[in-house]
């Protein structure tokens, strides 16, 4: 099984999404000053913490997108082998899915990432995709878990997750690879894909079930 939030919480991030993206691709004044703002403070604060900029920029690979698809196939395979079908299909669509659709809005949309940054990336920057690499496998990790942990493995696992995404997210802004505007919309894109992604795998299997032939002695309308 796998767990599936409200179908109100993919909508509402999905309609989050899409009015950030109206605003980054309008240019809207003060979206942008609030961007500059941030990137200015941390730059200078980077600027005198040359030690912490060098284990970021290291640390932060940890969501780079080869490492994801490494994860991704892993877990994909491992879940494969265990006939957990379902799951595998979960888990396979979430690795390909998520850096598919931020490559296509890096490749489609123009926005450049901060100047003077202390990363070199030539490629336009909305939504982060290292964020959205490393929510969307915290995301699916808490709902590939979630039916099977009890109540105090469900906090821990919950807690975990989030602080990797809020983590991954913190190294982007450090480094100057992206704008604030952009890790919040890999955090939105996420938060409304995976768990539409979670409900097509479960109806997937509701369908599977339903399709499985019924066992001797077992009638169609039997009570």
């Amino acid at each position: 099984m796998i767990a599936r939030p409200p179908l109100a919480v993919p909508l509402f991030a999905l309609a989050a999404f899409t009015v950030l993206l109206a605003l980054v691709v309008g240019g809207w004044a003060p979206l942008d000053d609030l961007d500059t703002a941030v990137a200015d403070t941390l730059r200078r604060s980077g600027a005198g913490n040359s030690d912490l900029v060098a284990v970021v920029r290291v640390a932060t690979d940890v969501a780079a997108t080869l490492p994801y698809l490494a994860a991704g196939a892993v877990v994909t395979v491992i879940l494969a082998v265990r006939r957990d079908r379902v799951r595998a299909a979960f888990s396979a669509a979430v690795t390909v899915v998520v850096p598919v659709l931020w490559s296509l809005m890096h490749w489609l949309l123009h926005h450049p990432r901060p100047p003077d940054a202390f990363v070199e990336i030539d490629s336009n920057g909305f939504p982060s995709g290292h964020t959205s690499n490393a929510a969307a496998a915290a995301l699916a990790a808490v709902l590939l878990l979630w039916p099977r942990q009890g109540r105090t493995a469900r906090v821990v696992t919950v807690l975990v997750a989030a602080a990797f995404a809020l983590y991954v997210g913190a190294t982007r802004l450090v480094l100057l690879a992206h704008w604030p505007a952009d890790v919040l919309g890999g955090w939105l894109l996420v938060l409304g894909v995976v768990p539409l992604l979670a409900t097509a795998a479960a109806k997937l299997a509701d369908r599977s079930g339903a399709a499985r032939p019924m066992g001797p002695g077992v009638r169609s309308g039997s009570r």
